[in-house]
């Protein structure tokens, strides 16, 4: 067995959700729950099939965002893994509708941080071990931060 690191490609503002899920079912009920969760929705997806002809399926609403995704499921090439980048929203406008996908076994890593992929190999199978998201922390946030922090949310118009 050997293990590679995969660095994810993608640009800086956007978002990604990397997973697993089960079934060619897939690509088609990503779809759906994406565009019924939020109107003119940005993603590209990617879904890398594990058996049959082993294609790397895809869909979204954006070219450039599908080829985004279809690159860096490529790059991990772990059966059954998926790759969601998202556009012009953030993974927690999506993450309950993609979760309540029948067929999505596991979301691994919702993210803009740079992220890397943990893969092992054995022969010609490929299996995502871990996710690397972010860096390590380097300190607790004060009281200063905190208010930063209840400032942002609110600026964005998640909290009230």
């Amino acid at each position: 067995m050997e293990f590679e690191i995969v660095e994810f490609k993608k640009k800086e503002e956007q978002n990604i959700i990397i997973g697993q899920t089960h079934f060619i079912k897939t690509v088609e009920d990503v779809y759906e729950a994406m565009v019924t969760a939020v109107p003119n929705i940005k993603f590209g997806f990617a879904f890398c099939e594990a058996s049959g002809p082993r294609l790397i399926r895809k869909c979204g609403t954006d070219t450039e965002l599908i080829d985004t995704a279809v690159e860096n499921a490529k790059n991990i090439g772990a059966g059954h893994s998926f790759v969601l980048i998202l556009g012009n929203v953030f993974p927690v406008n999506v993450l309950k509708r993609l979760q309540n996908v029948q067929e999505i076994v596991q979301i691994f890593a919702a993210t803009a941080n740079p992220t890397k992929v943990l893969i092992a190999k054995d022969g010609d199978m490929r299996a995502i071990l871990g996710i690397f998201d972010g860096y390590s922390p380097l300190g607790i946030e004060t009281e200063k931060e905190i208010k930063k922090r209840k400032e942002f949310l609110r600026t964005i118009g998640y909290k009230k």
